[in-house]
């Protein structure tokens, strides 16, 4: 007997084993019927369930039970069943309930992607662009809140935020104590330090990388280049606290920002520490693997080399040099 379950995706079928999310078989699978997800994170246990855009629907229960499912649901918190048979981009509900769920995350979110540090790397672009709306209905105020500096190397802007609460999972589960959390309900949600509390946490920073939009940036990197104009690199260091395995995102020659690895679904592949991240920000200080893999789709690939010398945009055509010569001496007045 197979330890296997099968289910289908958008017609697309795959076996993955017992306990597996519709989302992660979807992931199994790839392209373009991979629901999006803002707040899962599978290195983050009880992340999930609180965006909503990766609701899909379950036509199929499964071979015991038939029965479609009455409303659509996450697939990130939906367990896979023998013989589930579901819709993500093939539902046209589902189509039509993913745009207005990114419509809801737009609502309070600022229309300011030219100033933002997360800009050509944010998954709320990417998100809005393939499932958003042209318009929005929202025509009353937008709530706004003060920048607060959390610690040194941190700052919140919670304008940007989505309360995808990935950060304080970051603080509860990767540190010894967590200062910051949801304070407030409904429209007046937001994430906050205990009475301004600053955290210096040794892991702290990993939640920069976590966070899907720019409500969290790093400070030593703002506003000092856009990530397309930057060339990210694949580095190590012997470090006793973390793995050391990192990017390097260099402009010129100089190291402007270092973060974890991340995979094909925008996640940490291993999270570092702040001395990492922070601290070691000279070439001495690394050893070069190679430049980073980057996705042909996203913005940061358009200037980005497989060499780390990059070629030579025009080659070198020595014929057709010579003769360039002998014309331009042909045209000389004695």
């Amino acid at each position: 007997m197979s330890d296997k379950v099968k289910v289908i995706i958008d017609g697309i079928s795959v076996e993955v084993a017992p306990g597996t999310s519709i989302l992660n078989a979807a992931r199994q699978i790839g392209g373009d019927i991979v629901p999006p997800a803002m707040c899962y994170y599978s290195k983050l246990e009880g992340s999930g369930g609180k965006c909503r855009t990766c609701l899909v629907k379950v036509s199929k229960g499964s071979e015991a039970d038939p029965r479609p499912m009455p409303k659509l649901v996450a697939s990130c918190r939906t367990t896979v069943m023998e013989g589930m048979e579901v819709q993500n981009i093939t539902s046209p509900e589902v189509v039509d309930a993913r745009k207005g769920v990114v419509e809801m995350l737009l609502i309070n979110h600022p229309l300011d992607c030219p100033v933002c540090d997360q800009a050509g790397e944010c998954d709320l672009q990417d998100l809005a662009f393939n499932h958003g709306a042209a318009d929005t209905r929202y025509e009353f105020e937008r709530r706004t809140f003060e920048r607060i500096d959390i610690g040194d190397k941190i700052q919140l802007h919670m304008n940007r935020c989505i309360l995808c609460y990935r950060c304080t999972y970051v603080a509860d589960q990767l540190t010894d104590c967590r200062q910051q959390g949801i304070v407030g309900r409904g429209d007046y949600a937001e994430i906050s330090t205990y009475i301004e509390k600053a955290i210096d946490n040794d892991f702290s920073g990993n939640m920069i990388d976590v966070c899907p939009v720019g409500a969290l940036t790093d400070k030593t990197f703002r506003f000092k280049s856009r990530v397309w104009f930057t060339k990210p690199v694949d580095a190590h260091r012997d470090c006793p606290t973390c793995s050391g395995k990192v990017m390097l995102w260099y402009k010129g020659d100089d190291v402007i920002r270092v973060t974890a690895r991340k995979d094909e679904n925008h996640e940490v592949v291993e999270f570092i520490c702040n001395t990492c991240r922070f601290d070691k920000k000279a070439t001495k200080d690394w050893v070069i693997e190679g430049p980073s893999q980057i996705d042909h789709t996203s913005v940061i690939s358009s200037n980005h080399y497989d060499t780390l010398k990059p070629l030579p945009v025009i080659k070198e055509n020595k014929a057709l040099m010579a003769a360039n010569k002998v014309e331009l001496e042909r045209t000389k007045k004695d």
